[in-house]
């Protein structure tokens, strides 16, 4: 394992969107973009081009027993391994995330873990002690998904259960809506502005974190 307090810090981003050209694919290549242009890695998962077998397979269910987790999860567990922050970029399609991603937080992000130790919050995985940032679209607005319940249930989804379950850090989420074909240019320079700015926050935050740690580290050793 890499010293996290000296490296660079490491962003993992998982793009759940069929289309190479999709708005979504042009959200992580800003994102990558400005986390690169702020001297962090990014390390990009696209389910849809790695072919991504989302499908839980029977003797990977969590239960009492040993977990047997298969030679592709073992290789992706490996390839997004310490990352400092996850994040998660797909389309809402009928109030849901695609079955793409809930298959990868299935069997990867929430690998071997069972449900006695997520109600203790007792569980190891790779989220546990990260950052995680989600990032979605829908063809609606923001405020026609709000009157369903809709952004609540995703903040819930995500800013609560998947917070706690894991242990994680912190977890936030942008939204963009509107996105439909035929995009005018104005509306997704401000969209994408928006992803470069989130994406520069979540920067200077592990950058702080790596200081912090850094720090911590020097008065230890003196000590």
């Amino acid at each position: 394992m890499s010293d996290q307090s000296t490296a660079h810090p490491r962003h993992v981003v998982v793009l759940a969107h069929p289309n190479p050209n999709s708005f979504n694919a042009s959200v992580v290549r800003t994102y990558c973009e400005t986390v690169r242009a702020c001297g962090q890695e990014a390390i990009v998962r696209d389910l849809y081009a790695i072919g991504f077998d989302p499908a839980l397979k029977a003797d990977e269910r969590p239960h009492a027993q040993a977990i047997a987790l298969s030679p592709d999860v073992e290789a992706e567990l490996a390839a997004i391994a310490e990352a400092d922050i996850y994040t998660l970029v797909y389309p809402i399609w009928f109030a849901m995330p695609p079955a793409m991603l809930t298959g990868y937080i299935d069997r990867v992000l929430g690998a071997g873990i069972t449900v006695n130790e997520i109600q203790d919050r007792a569980g190891e995985s790779v989220l546990s002690g990260r950052h995680m940032l989600s990032i979605t679209s829908s063809g609606t607005r923001e405020v026609w998904l709000d009157e369903q319940g809709q952004v609540e249930s995703l903040r819930n989804l995500i800013g609560k259960y998947l917070l706690h379950a894991f242990g994680m850090k912190s977890c936030e989420h942008l939204h963009l809506g509107g996105v439909v074909e035929g995009l005018d240019k104005g509306f997704v320079d401000q969209s994408l502005y928006e992803v470069h700015e989130r994406a520069r926050k979540v920067c200077a935050m592990l950058a702080a974190e790596r200081h912090a740690a850094s720090a911590s580290l020097s008065v230890s050793d003196r000590s």
